[in-house]
């Protein structure tokens, strides 16, 4: 394309590229702007324009991301280090505080061993081999406390019975039971 030939098509494009800038910005004076910023650009890219293609689908390519630039550009921003810590905290919702002491109260029922070792993993962030060394357990017995402890947790929450002891000689009502039978 010769130099007249993309000037000659620039300034035919004018009017298409000044409605859809007014269209973006919503403001006369904002529009200008946008339309000059996207003919200098235009007129500074001329060598990436190919011949024979879509020039005014290049052209408002231009002006859409002229526009998106200068949009980020105007934005606030401040570092996070700067906000107060207050600012980015979110209250919690009633629902909320309500799952939390539910799940409070769901873990406080969970049999010590299972419960050390389900906060070790997930709050203290301990491999298993790291929560074997610290209670003298296998790895294996380790996993199997975690696996059951969420498990019995997701039961509890989820509104289903309590999922029965493994050994059933461990509950109260179960040695009761099995004495008075050996009498």
């Amino acid at each position: 394309m010769v130099e007249s030939d993309f000037h000659d098509r620039l300034i035919s494009l004018l009017p298409s590229l000044r409605a859809r800038a007014r269209a973006l910005s919503r403001d006369r004076a904002t529009a200008e702007d946008l339309l000059h910023d996207t003919v200098c650009s235009a007129l500074a890219a001329r060598a990436s324009f190919t011949p024979g293609t879509n020039m005014g689908a290049w052209l408002h390519r231009i002006l859409r991301n002229r526009f998106i630039s200068d949009l980020r550009a105007r934005r606030d921003s401040t570092p996070i280090e700067d906000v107060a810590a207050e600012k980015l905290a979110v209250n919690a919702t009633h629902e909320d505080r309500v799952a939390i002491r539910e799940l409070d109260r769901a873990i406080g029922r969970l049999p010590v061993d299972q419960r050390t070792a389900l906060l070790m993993v997930t709050l203290d962030g301990m491999s298993y081999e790291e929560i074997a060394d610290a209670t003298g357990a296998a790895v294996g017995t380790a996993k199997s406390r975690v696996f059951r402890a969420r498990r019995q947790l997701q039961a509890w929450l989820m509104g289903e019975p309590a999922s029965p002891a493994r050994n059933s000689l461990k509950s109260p009502a179960a040695v009761a039971h099995v004495s008075r039978n050996n009498i």
